[in-house]
């Protein structure tokens, strides 16, 4: 079967390489890292000590990875630590959070044996920790083969991908036997994952590693250059859409216009696209909305204090200027893309929207809804769904003493739910002190 697999994955790689291609050439998508993607890395200078592989898929994960970087250090001061990503932005941000602990942060290998085989001989491991669920089977095949421990940490299966791994059960439970831990948000993540075959007593449950995350000081510094330079005050209210995917940029500033046309104050937008590539894009929706604006990229001018609207073309920002915004839309929600994380504005105590598509965080916005501590949209097209935004940020702009109980509301279950680094750290205690020898010398034999 994983012969199968990594034929499918090297056919898959060249039906898509004409893509590949065009996307470096128009975003420079994929170009970066191309070597460390093939293995390539140079070799970590360890002193002798253990190596521990951390993997964060992209910004989310990196994000989430904070406090479990931060305990790992405290708890394990004689360990290296390095970071690996899939994305181009998760690469970025992940250089810029990590710089003073990770000894290398660098691109996760394709998923040929080869490729990881050179990975994982340069890096050296002691212990490989997966952020959230990531399932690569040549990756996990190898390091079982070298005996090199792998847990799934702040590990969650969605509905839908348990779904979609239910077609291929079979060949995920034996994917899974090369997980040495399975540490869950949640008893509905444990439970599918069992069901998916990790066995039980390797199955285990921690809570939401970004409940802590959002909660971790972090500079204030963009925060405060953005309000002085912007002028962004209470008299002013600033609306933030973060994590926005199309659709939603064309839908938000119909909702900020009619907003505008329907009130005396003056009230401000900042637009932060998920994706980098799309700025452009975005920049030529606000060119032709009527709307004044500037990119945040932008040199200072006379209209950064003035303009109506603030293009986020910057990486790793948005969660420092969650404070500064009266209320905050996250994306990714009406269109169909399962949300993004509201953990962070909730921390602040930001007034939170979201739309009706959140399944990648299901449980979390459940949990908020029931507490009202959250707005969600119901279900609607695209062209309703500016009109009902429109009309929840009327809402909430003009009664301020709402939108702070919910705002307060969504930090005091922040507070609550706090603890899942602890209890992380104290499940791999056994997994990160291992004696393990180190795998070198397994790699070059089995090469």
């Amino acid at each position: 079967m994983y012969l199968v697999y990594s034929s499918l994955l090297t056919l898959g790689f060249l039906v898509l390489l004409p893509r590949f291609l065009l996307d470096a050439l128009r975003h420079g998508k994929y170009v970066a890292g191309f070597r460390e993607r093939l293995g390539a890395l140079s070799k970590i200078a360890s002193g002798g000590r253990p190596v521990v592989w951390i993997h964060c898929v992209s910004v989310g994960e990196s994000q989430a990875a904070r406090p479990l970087v931060h305990g790992i250090q405290q708890r394990f001061p004689n360990h290296v630590l390095v970071i690996s990503t899939t994305t181009l932005t998760g690469q970025t941000l992940a250089r810029e959070l990590f710089k003073a602990e990770a000894a290398k942060v660098f691109y996760f290998p394709f998923d040929w044996r080869w490729t990881v085989r050179r990975a994982l001989k340069a890096i050296n491991p002691s212990a490989v920790l997966i952020i959230e669920t990531e399932l690569w089977p040549g990756f996990l095949y190898e390091c079982n083969r070298q005996q090199i421990p792998v847990a799934l940490v702040n590990g969650r299966i969605s509905h839908q991908s348990f779904r979609r791994y239910k077609w291929v059960s079979g060949f995920v439970s034996r994917v899974l036997e090369s997980v040495s831990v399975g540490i869950m948000q949640t008893e509905a993540d444990a439970e599918r994952i069992r069901n998916l075959g990790l066995r039980p007593d390797k199955v285990f449950i921690s809570g939401n590693l970004k409940f802590d995350a959002g909660s971790m000081p972090t500079s204030n510094s963009s925060a405060d250059e953005l309000q002085e330079r912007f002028n962004i005050t209470s008299e002013a209210p600033l609306v933030l859409a973060a994590s926005t995917h199309a659709p939603e940029e064309r839908v938000v500033l119909a909702a900020f216009q009619d907003l505008r046309n329907g009130s005396s104050q003056t009230i401000r937008l900042l637009l932060a696209p998920r994706h980098p590539e799309r700025f452009a894009e975005v920049a030529s929706l606000l060119n032709g909305s009527g709307l004044t604006w500037t990119r945040r990229s932008n040199a200072s001018s006379s209209i950064d204090r003035t303009c109506d609207a603030i293009l986020l073309d910057t990486i790793g920002e948005l969660p420092t200027l969650y404070s500064l915004a009266a209320v905050v839309f996250v994306g990714g929600s009406i269109a169909n893309h399962g949300g993004h994380n509201i953990l962070e504005p909730a921390a602040v105590g930001a007034a939170i929207i979201t739309g009706a598509h959140t399944h990648n965080f299901e449980d979390i916005v459940s949990f908020f809804s029931e507490n009202q501590a959250i707005i969600q949209l119901p279900v609607m097209s695209d062209g309703q769904a500016d009109s009902a935004l429109a009309d929840v940020l009327k809402e909430l702009l003009a009664d301020i003493p709402r939108r702070r109980e919910l705002g307060q509301r969504a930090k005091h279950l922040v507070e609550q739910n706090q603890g899942a680094t602890q209890r992380t750290l104290d499940l791999l205690d056994s997994l990160l002190v291992s004696d393990r020898q180190q795998p070198s010398t397994a790699s070059s034999a089995g090469a």
